[in-house]
């Protein structure tokens, strides 16, 4: 009867010990999956700011045509996964760059565009920085 009890024992204990460690090791792949989306998302959507920036740049508004649709896609596009993954703050900073990518756009007769293109490249930095932040923290 005490062999059957110590046996016993150590089972519980054995089965406990494999639960809270699966369900330790199902939680850090969870994390890591996270972490892992977030950066895919961040750096689909730096890029494409990058070469939207870049491009509007380069081109005039009229003829800016279908290499900005497909560069706006792709930056949409990591966006919406930025607003399934990150927090309100990542996600705001988020919206403001994409705000004022467009808002900088080229057009005739502006003077301002240079100053504009450094606001643009400061909330590009503020945006990257959090989102770093929120990566080291999950």
């Amino acid at each position: 009867m005490e062999n059957v009890l110590s046996v016993a024992i150590g089972a519980s204990l054995g089965l406990i010990g494999a639960v809270f460690g699966s369900w330790f090791t199902a939680r850090r792949q969870d994390r890591m999956w996270l972490r892992e989306q977030k950066l895919k998302a961040g750096v689909g959507f730096n890029t494409a700011v990058v070469q939207l920036i870049d491009h509007l740049r380069a081109t005039q508004l009229s003829d800016d045509g279908a290499g900005a649709n497909e560069l706006t896609g792709r930056m949409q596009e990591a966006r919406s996964a930025l607003y399934l993954l990150c927090t309100d703050d990542t996600v705001d900073l988020a919206d403001a760059l994409a705000r004022r990518v467009w808002i900088s756009r080229p057009s005739e007769g502006r003077e301002d565009r240079r100053a504009e293109h450094g606001e643009t490249l400061d909330l590009l930095r503020r945006f990257t920085h959090q989102l770093r932040q929120e990566i080291a923290s999950s």
